[in-house]
């Protein structure tokens, strides 16, 4: 047995103690253990199954409690939440939307479905999200202002939105993001689609951005199969949200008159039952996963050649996905194939957006730090503790 072998038998033999199992380990699987099946019945029972019922509404007002928002709006998917945050925060047709390369790929989609382009700047080491430092570099030496609008002189494009993504749940550096966001009139739009839970400096994430999305997938912290949710404490803003994810139907008693062009992107109401449940155990939830993040950090400090990745020293994550890192690409691919070999799931970091065929032809500046990252990082089982 070859000396890697040797480490990765330890860290699959932890991972199966942790988790009392010697079944299949998935990555992150659901958790139900609330008034899931009992909210579920009142809303079939109600006949209000799709977009208009009470568990929307509440879901909507839970949520922005919990984040510290004033408005929130429930749309289908994190994707779609995404795609309308940029929308309501004025990004246009042939803009440029600065976002990192390593993310998941909703994040890019979201910025095309405006035929606006994605622009990646490089990601910082400790939160593995949007680097202030390389967003300042990139503006320096690319930006240049007109009238107050901030253009890219390279492309001759205006920049409508930067676009920072709190990966794996890690927050960004948003106070100094938004700093550089300033100085160059540029729109700030969290994609806080992995942070539900996650706090940067006291508050949650979602609260910097004029604008933010998240995302309650089938593997995300909380769940309601599908679902998104738009955050702002912009009420017009919030208004033009709800009113593209209900097709951009006007009021009226029986009248179907649209006034622009829509999206059926409202949340169906059984989507949003399953949501308040999981809203209701969302501090356990986060308790529970802390404990299986310090579980891991300790006990990665005695493994050699492998790093977890821990909070940075501004935020309080939510630890969605745990991380390693790894020593080398070559390293990863072997600790891949060994773990899932032995039924733990474990995958890598996403291919960097701009090697992907609809981005490749997309600016890139100086991305060091994120093709290091996506040579090394893998997550590792994250489900919470039954």
């Amino acid at each position: 047995m070859s000396r890697n072998t040797k480490t990765f038998k330890k860290v699959v033999d932890f991972v199966k103690e942790w988790y009392d199992t010697d079944e299949f380990l998935p990555l992150h699987a659901p958790s139900f253990n609330g008034n899931e099946k009992k909210y579920l019945n009142e809303c079939i029972d109600s006949t209000f199954v799709s977009s208009v019922g009470k568990f929307v509404t509440e879901a909507e007002e839970k949520f922005a409690k919990a984040v510290g928002v004033k408005y929130a709006v429930a749309v289908v998917n994190g994707t779609s939440a995404l795609h309308l945050a940029l929308r309501v925060a004025g990004v246009q047709k042939n803009e440029e939307v600065i976002t990192q390369p390593l993310t998941f790929v909703a994040t890019c989609n979201a910025i095309s479905y405006l035929d606006a382009i994605p622009v990646f700047v490089d990601v910082d080491r400790e939160t593995l999200g949007l680097s202030e430092d390389a967003l300042e570099k990139f503006l320096e030496e690319n930006a240049e202002m007109r009238n107050g609008v901030c253009y890219n002189k390279t492309s001759g494009r205006r920049i409508g939105a930067c676009l920072p993504m709190h990966t794996f749940g890690h927050p960004v550096k948003l106070d100094e993001i938004k700093k550089v966001c300033d100085k160059y009139n540029i729109t700030l739009v969290e994609d806080a689609a992995e942070s539900v839970g996650t706090f940067y400096k006291g508050k949650h994430t979602g609260n910097v951005g004029l604008v933010s999305a998240f995302s309650f997938n089938g593997n995300k912290t909380i769940t309601c199969g599908g679902g998104g949710m738009i955050v702002t404490n912009d009420k017009k803003l919030a208004q033009h949200a709800k009113h593209l994810s209900t097709v951009a139907k006007t009021p009226h008693p029986y009248e179907f008159f649209h006034d622009e062009i829509g999206y059926n992107y409202r949340m169906p109401n059984i989507n949003a039952a399953l949501l308040v449940a999981q809203l209701e155990q969302l501090d356990s939830v986060l308790e529970n996963k802390r404990e299986t993040a310090e579980a891991y950090e300790n006990f990665f400090q005695n493994i050699e050649g492998i790093k977890f990745i821990s909070e940075p020293k501004h935020g309080k994550s939510n630890y969605w996905l745990n991380t390693i890192e790894l020593t080398d690409k070559e390293t990863r691919d072997e600790f891949l194939k060994y773990t899932n070999s032995k039924s733990v799931m474990t995958r890598p970091a996403w291919i960097l957006m701009n090697e992907l065929p609809g981005f490749k032809d997309c600016q890139v500046g100086d991305i060091t730090n994120s093709r290091y990252l996506a040579d090394r990082l893998v997550n590792i089982p994250s489900s919470v503790k039954n």
